[in-house]
């Protein structure tokens, strides 16, 4: 058996900073033993950097990649985020399965680049254009489940059921590469992809739901009593204050109080948003161990809202970060979203508070991953661990900033004053997959992206 050992001058644990750190992986990239305080030895790989575990992205929509930046364009109407939407479901139209990977491919390797090891994919693009099935009806997500196999990153791949319009209308035409109107072709699609993941090194299969707009409340009960309780479950929800006054209409309740009466909400629920809760919502629905997926770069871009963070957190909410539309993929830009948004509406400063731990970046960074971990369904407890695969973002230590850090404002140097240039690299499998700042295979993931976005001509 091939193993190899890094030496790091730090990584950092659930409990905190370990120093000179030797980590030993196998030939799959699992690791095999941590020792720190110890002097390096000659057969190892020096890493002059810090590990933190590896990030974990909650939610997102791959295809949206080939649109970021095209609806910023003011055409002298109302732009909210139903136009935003209308754009997008014009782009969902025209991908084709090899241009699905080739997009796919090119935003999980700048995930990677970002410090991202693991992606929760929303997938709802399941049908030819003209809404009839694929001959292998999990064609798309085969380009997804491909594409992550070819740059290194885990993924857990969602495929969503999307049966409405609206609250009690049926789906638009637009919507046609979305709508499994029977259920059991939904279930058919879901058994599809989980056999197809069966291929993939690090594919996982979760199951979800667009939002109770798009689901009724009889099939959302058959979903819910039918999947393995060990597969997480995600669900937009609360995104919009329309989707708010529209389930006010059809239901009576907003949706987060009608989902918490109807359901029962625990923890292998995602709940993507849930930017408009009431106070009382807002302390339900930490109290289930629900988790919430927070896209704040995404949620600023549209004009969603702001979740209300600060009470959420002090109710002991669990919560992670995704990238959603991919507007901005930079996960400690969107730490910072959360705080800073948090700090301009309470006009007091260090939102993520936790009892007897001060360390606001340490804080951060922990909620963060073991939220996300959820959402692959994975274990919490600890960040690097032997058995798991070594999965890191490595900081680099001789960043002035950094070297001049010491170890008790590390997390909070990295969170509050780092950018990306001072990511040295991304180890996914105990393998280098990002190294100053490239995807090892970046030429060529590039061209084919350049090459099939010119096919689409969406740009």
């Amino acid at each position: 058996m091939n193993k190899k050992t890094y030496f790091l001058k730090g990584i950092l644990t659930e409990n905190g900073w370990l120093e000179n750190v030797a980590i030993e992986v196998d030939s799959i990239g699992e690791i095999l033993s941590i020792q720190n305080d110890i002097v390096a030895r000659p057969d190892y790989e020096m890493v002059n950097g810090y590990a933190l575990p590896g990030f974990q992205n909650g939610h997102s929509h791959a295809f949206q990649y080939a649109m970021v930046g095209l609806a910023e364009y003011d055409e002298g109407h109302t732009d909210n985020f139903w136009t935003w939407r209308n754009a997008m479901y014009d782009l969902a139209l025209t991908i084709s399965p090899i241009q699905m990977e080739a997009i796919a491919s090119q935003l999980y390797a700048d995930m990677l680049r970002m410090g991202y090891t693991a992606v929760a994919e929303f997938h709802y693009v399941h049908h030819q254009p003209n809404g009839q099935f694929y001959d292998q009806i999990d064609e798309l997500g085969q380009a997804l489940m491909r594409a992550a196999d070819k740059v290194g990153i885990h993924l857990t791949l969602i495929p969503i059921l999307y049966q409405k319009g609206n609250f009690g209308k049926n789906a638009e035409a637009k919507q046609r590469r979305f709508i499994c109107s029977d259920i059991e072709d939904y279930f058919r699609l879901l058994d599809a992809s989980i056999h197809s993941s069966k291929s993939c090194d690090r594919v996982d299969v979760a199951v979800g739901a667009h939002s109770l707009r798009a689901v009724g409340k009889e099939n959302l009960q058959l979903l819910l009593q039918t999947i393995d309780s060990d597969r997480p479950f995600h669900m937009h929800i609360s995104e919009q204050i329309k989707e708010i006054e529209d389930c006010l209409d059809f239901y009576k309740q907003r949706p987060v109080e009608w989902l918490l009466d109807n359901f029962n909400v625990n923890k292998k629920f995602n709940l993507v948003h849930a930017t408009h809760m009431t106070a009382q919502e807002t302390k339900s629905l930490a109290n289930t161990g629900a988790n919430v997926v927070l896209c704040p770069a995404t949620e600023g871009n549209l004009g969603d809202g702001i979740f209300n963070f600060t009470q959420y957190n002090q109710s002991k909410g669990s919560w992670c970060i995704g990238t959603d539309s991919h507007i901005s993929i930079n996960h400690l830009e969107d730490l910072r979203w959360v705080d800073n948004v948090q700090r301009l509406i309470t006009h007091q400063r260090i939102s993520y508070r936790i009892p007897n731990s001060p360390d606001s970046g340490f804080n951060a960074i922990k909620q963060a991953w073991q939220g996300g971990r959820r959402a692959m369904g994975k274990d919490v407890v600890q960040f690097f661990k032997v058995g798991d695969y070594f999965d890191a973002v490595i900081v680099d230590a001789s960043e002035p900033l950094i070297a001049s850090t010491n170890l008790k404002n590390m997390c909070n140097t990295i969170v509050y004053g780092q950018n990306s240039s001072f990511i040295k690299g991304t180890i996914t499998a105990g393998k280098w997959r990002v190294k100053n700042g490239r995807h090892i295979q970046s030429d060529s993931i590039g061209h084919d992206f350049v090459k099939n976005i010119k096919e689409l001509g969406s740009r």
